[in-house]
Parts: structure tokens; sequence; C-alpha cells
């Protein structure tokens, strides 16, 4: 039975959404148990409408929300009876094997860092997500963690990156890429260029050059590195740019007689592949790089996000993703030497 702690105050819908989705999670999966962390009353009176096994869901009572006008590290600090610490703690203590939270990136990424802590080796923790593309899913990372790199972090994030397309999506010797603003040898900043012969120095990665932002939804390359300021805002564009056109397109199809007429003959190739560029599909980020599994949602996160990142967790701790990533660290001890500065 794999244990996923799920911060139920986390994110927009919370915690309407994150309760309906850990019911809907554990109905999908008989080898999952869910440990809700949040005001226990409250979750108790959400509970109430849905049927579900009572033996794999438990509450652990915890009284206090760290919201996001908050400081990360002093709320994790401080408000050790918040619904994210508590989560962050029973993973720590063994009696979960994951958290997840759509609750405040910044407490999350903090608490992950201080309660968790890193493997050894690992510089910084990115945050990695799966975008989806023309063709199969694409990992950009980091896309929130780190919004000031160095050239050995991205080494490092590219080598995590890799292995998590492997061993998680299965695909047999991913692509890397590093964004940059052209595919001209002269073109990018400092990072960027100091980057570049790391990662081509490195045999393990199938590196192949330099992507521009456009050639992402493209499915420009397996995987996608980028500092997390860059990443960031590639990953914003790309929802609002994805959910401007699913909008528009609907309302098209809506305008007279003869666009309603057609939308009903095109409804489910139309709906397939509108959700294909949806985010709910696609689950979680996971923190790579942790001594434990620390996974975040969207902030708005619906009911469908929650329940297809807890199969996401269940998934990563099957696999042992975190075993396999302390492996290849071993393995490349020039890269993953622990950076003092």
């Amino acid at each position: 039975m794999i244990k996923v702690a799920l911060d139920a105050m986390g994110g927009d819908n919370s915690p309407q959404e994150i309760v309906k989705g850990a019911v809907e999670a554990l109905s999908k999966s008989a080898e999952l148990s869910v440990i809700l962390t949040g005001p226990k009353e409250r979750i108790e009176n959400e509970l109430k409408q849905y049927t579900f096994d009572k033996s794999r869901l438990r509450i652990e009572d915890a009284p206090e929300v760290i919201t996001l006008d908050e400081s990360p590290v002093a709320a994790i600090q401080k408000k050790k009876d918040s619904s994210i610490v508590r989560g962050l703690m029973l993973l720590k203590t063994g009696e979960a094997d994951a958290f997840l939270s759509a609750g405040s990136s910044g407490a999350v990424l903090a608490g992950g860092q201080l309660k968790i802590g890193r493997i050894k080796g690992v510089d910084r923790t990115p945050l990695a997500t799966l975008i989806p593309t023309e063709t199969t899913p694409s990992l950009l990372l980091d896309c929130g963690a780190n919004v000031d790199a160095k050239p050995q972090w991205l080494l490092q994030f590219a080598r995590m990156g890799q292995i998590y397309m492997s061993e998680v999506c299965g695909i047999s010797n991913p692509s890397v890429k590093l964004v940059n603003i052209g595919l001209e040898e002269e073109k990018g900043n400092n990072l960027i260029k100091e980057t570049k012969p790391l990662i081509e120095a490195l045999p393990e990665l199938n590196y192949q050059g330099y992507i521009e932002s456009r050639e992402i939804p493209h499915h420009g390359a397996d995987v996608v590195v980028a500092d997390a300021f860059t990443g960031n805002v590639i990953l914003k564009l790309y929802e609002g740019v994805g959910s401007t056109l699913i909008s528009a397109v609907r309302k098209g199809l809506m305008t007279d007689l003869r666009t309603k007429i057609g939308a009903l003959l095109i409804k489910p190739a139309l709906k397939k592949t509108l959700r294909r560029f949806g985010t709910e599909d696609n689950g979680g980020a996971p923190l790579l790089g942790l001594k434990g599994l620390v996974m975040k949602c969207h902030g708005n996160a619906t009911h469908v996000e929650i329940s297809n990142a807890l199969l996401q967790c269940e998934s990563f701790v099957k696999l042992g993703i975190n075993d396999k990533i302390s492996e290849a660290l071993l393995k490349d001890k020039k890269i993953f030497e622990v950076n003092e500065n």
C-alpha cells in the first residue's frame, strides 16, 4: 500500500476539490492510501457526501493554514501545525511515502528543502512538470524552484530530468535541449553559454542543442531545461495561451446554427484534441532531488488534477525514482559533487 499525505487546505478550491480528488483516486487504485492533512472537522464534513474505503483514508488534524501572503520560510518554521508542515513531517518520519499539495508554492518548496532535505550531491532541487505537446508530453524543468541558477545546477537538472522521463514515462534515451533565444552558438546569456559545454561533456545525456520556446509545443525535446525564471514564464504563458485558444474554439463553434451542427459532428475528435492540451491529466510537478517525494499541483487544481497527481505519486514511489536518481548521482560524481558555495 502506497501512502500519500495530501494537503487538504492547499489551493483555491480547497478543501472541496482536494477531498473529492482523494476519493476519486481511491476508487481508481486499490493500492493507494491517503492521509488528508488539515482541520479535522472541516474535512470530515466534506467526506460525509462520499462513499469510500475508510480503511484507506484517514485525517491528520492540522488546524493551521499557510496562506499565499506569508513568508514561506517563516511560515514553515512557525506554523508547525499547518497542513503543509504536518504533511511533510509524515513523509519525513516514514508514515507517508509522498506528500502532495496545491498550496503555497514557496512554502512547499521551502518545506521540502528544510524538512525533507536533498539527496547528497544535489545542489538544488528543480520543480519538474509535464507539459502537453502535439505528440507526447515534454518535461520542463526548472519551472518554479530556483529563479537564479548556476551552470552546474542546470547540468544536474538535465540529468535528473532524463532519468525521470526514462523511468516514469518509459522513453528510451530521452532527448535533452537547453532553452535559449536562438539556435546560433553566439546566442544566449552567460548562464546558457557556460552551461552548454558542461552538458555537452556528459556522455550519459542525449543532448541535442538549444531549443527556442516556439518549438516546445511541437515536442522539440523530451526534456526541456531552463532556470526557474525562464521556465515559469514559459509554463504560465503556455497555460494562458492554451486556455485562451480552447475557449476561443468553443465560443466560435457556438456562434450560429451552422457552426453548432458542425460542432456536434466533430465533438468527439475535438474533445479528445482539446483535452490533450489541458493540464489536468498531467497531474502534479515533483520536486526532484529530495530524499522523499514532494509534489506540487496548480493552485487552481480541480479534483481531476488532484486524483491524477495522487496516482502519479503512487507510480513514482513504486518505480523507486528517488533511488534511481541517487544511483545515477553516484555514477556521475563529477557533476554531483556537494557545492558548499
